[in-house]
């Protein structure tokens, strides 16, 4: 039985159509019931698909004039949509002609895009960006948002766990994900008005609701494995994000050097290769790769820009498994059950437009 399809913009991503197409096909590799809209240039893409003859049958090409760049503003990528091969992805969402949309495009203009196309879902004030990490644990993190919106108040963190807790259920198949809110400590008495409203309502909505929270984590112990969905506005979660990126690369810089500074350290990284070998892997983005816009009438995934041809199949992977066991309808019930009226925002914080930070 054959999926729904997936639309893919071929032209995002740092390494070109070829690289974005030899992921999909080590997708469909791995799932033959995958079906694929690769939208874009047809010519570039006809001549990818010569290289994955068992692919072609399960991909129809929809031609593309223009390309998102990576610098172009939210704003005036809005203005191209119907011409892109990004903006006409996502409106094959919202046409009915796939089932979900996947970019490795600019950030930016693809959660404008998405937003305008698909709209919120009724009870979500805004979408978020949620991401996966990798921890100590026997599954990822999900972490959101990662800087859809800069500044959030109460309610929106309320309903970011509860979108958070719908994907995590999915994607670390846990009947009741541990939810926790980013903080600067993990007392009660820490951390805004907002966050402490926040913890208030999420705490009286807990026993309707598929998730555990507990209160707050601090950053520093987001990777332990102790938790399976840490919330915060998009400000604190892009910078989070970075600094574990960057320490992760600083880790491996570290190894590289230390390992190569004399004969003896040679010697002692052919003894613990294999171990370094599971480091790497577990620190590879590729490995973790496929974020998502949660809160939208539809599924739209991001793949890292620099994403090889394994982390484009991993993003294909984990979109159409939200397809499969149906993300946005999960994230509706969820609403309904408690009812999005119930959230109530800390008045001591504005409510402006967030914008994302690619």
């Amino acid at each position: 039985m054959s999926l729904p399809r997936i639309a893919i913009d071929a032209m995002g991503g740092d390494e070109g159509v070829r690289n974005m197409v030899a992921g999909v096909a080590l997708a469909h590799l791995r799932d033959s019931r995958t079906r694929f809209l690769l939208v874009g240039d047809e010519g570039q893409i006809a001549l990818a698909l010569d290289a994955h003859a068992g692919l072609r049958a399960a991909c129809a090409i929809l031609h593309a004039d223009d390309v998102i760049s990576g610098e172009e503003k939210p704003s005036q990528a809005l203005r191209r949509a119907r011409t892109t091969s990004m903006g006409l992805a996502i409106n094959a969402v919202k046409d009915g002609e796939a089932a979900a949309a996947l970019s490795a495009g600019n950030t930016g203009a693809l959660m404008a895009m998405a937003k305008l196309a698909l709209r919120t879902m009724p009870g979500i004030d805004r979408p978020a960006l949620a991401g996966l990490l990798p921890t100590l644990g026997d599954a990822d993190l999900v972490m959101l948002d990662l800087g859809a919106n800069t500044e959030c108040n109460s309610r929106n963190l309320v309903q970011f766990a509860i979108m958070g807790a719908a994907y995590a259920r999915i994607v670390t198949r846990r009947a009741c994900p541990r939810v926790r809110l980013l903080n600067i400590g993990s007392e009660d008495i820490k951390g805004t008005d907002t966050l402490r409203d926040a913890a208030a309502q999420l705490k009286a909505a807990s026993g309707e609701l598929a998730m555990a929270f507990d209160g707050f984590i601090e950053a520093d112990k987001l990777c332990r494995g102790d938790v399976d969905v840490a919330v915060s506005d998009g400000f604190s979660g892009n910078i989070a994000l970075k600094a574990i990126e960057g320490t992760a690369r600083f880790v491996g810089d570290l190894l590289r050097r230390s390992f190569a500074s004399s004969l003896r350290s040679k010697l002692g990284f052919l003894i613990s290769k294999p171990a370094t070998g599971l480091l790497k892997h577990h620190l590879d983005p590729n490995n973790h790769n496929g974020a998502i816009f949660l809160g939208l009438n539809g599924i739209v995934i991001k793949s890292h820009g620099s994403a090889n041809a394994l982390g484009v199949a991993n993003a294909v992977a984990v979109t159409v498994r939200l397809v499969e066991e149906n993300l946005t309808e999960r994230i509706a019930a969820d609403l309904a059950r408690i009812g999005s009226e119930s959230f109530r925002p800390n008045g001591s914080t504005t409510n402006p437009a967030g914008e994302v930070q690619p």
